[in-house]
């Protein structure tokens, strides 16, 4: 055998889509035409936005908060809302807020600026959630993944108090 021959690489099989005409006509749809999924979504995002003003939310609460802000900053890199973006700084530096003090008193309780801040980063989420296709939504999440495996995502929730507060 010789001696530079490559290893073998894990197999994988190429994906089969079924439909691929109904996968590209599906992607160019909005999303605002998918009822059921824009209004889980919303009610997944406003229940934890209520918990949060209410002083009851929990982890799960704080992590829907978290992927909100992401879908946001991703799909601001793709070019939607670039006019918005200080509205989505805000918004994130008052959930960093929020999350520092929640792990350091245990609660995760909001301040008066830190309302509006998240409530305007509420509203600019779903503002582009109306106008966004099913296929930006798809690449949007692709992005999001690739920087999660490659470790370019800020870990909020595993960060220690003081680390929040310096960043």
């Amino acid at each position: 055998m010789a001696g530079n021959k490559k290893p073998a690489k894990k197999y994988r099989p190429k994906k089969i889509l079924l439909d691929p005409v109904g996968y590209t006509l599906e992607g160019m749809t909005p999303i605002s035409q998918h009822d059921s999924y824009l209004v889980d979504l919303k009610i997944k995002n406003h229940l934890a936005m209520y918990n949060l003003t209410r002083g009851k939310a929990a982890r799960g609460d704080m992590m829907s908060l978290i992927e909100m802000h992401n879908m946001i900053e991703a799909l601001m890199r793709r070019g939607f809302a670039q006019e918005y973006t200080q509205i989505a700084k805000a918004g994130y530096a008052a959930l960093k807020s929020v999350l520092a003090r929640g792990l350091k008193n245990g609660r995760f309780v909001l301040r008066g600026p830190e309302i509006s801040a998240l409530n305007a980063h509420m509203e600019l989420h779903d503002a582009i959630m109306e106008v966004l296709t099913v296929r930006d939504i798809e690449r949007a999440l692709v992005e999001i993944r690739k920087e999660y495996a490659l470790g370019l995502m800020e870990n909020v929730i595993d960060l220690r108090p003081e680390e929040l507060l310096t960043t």
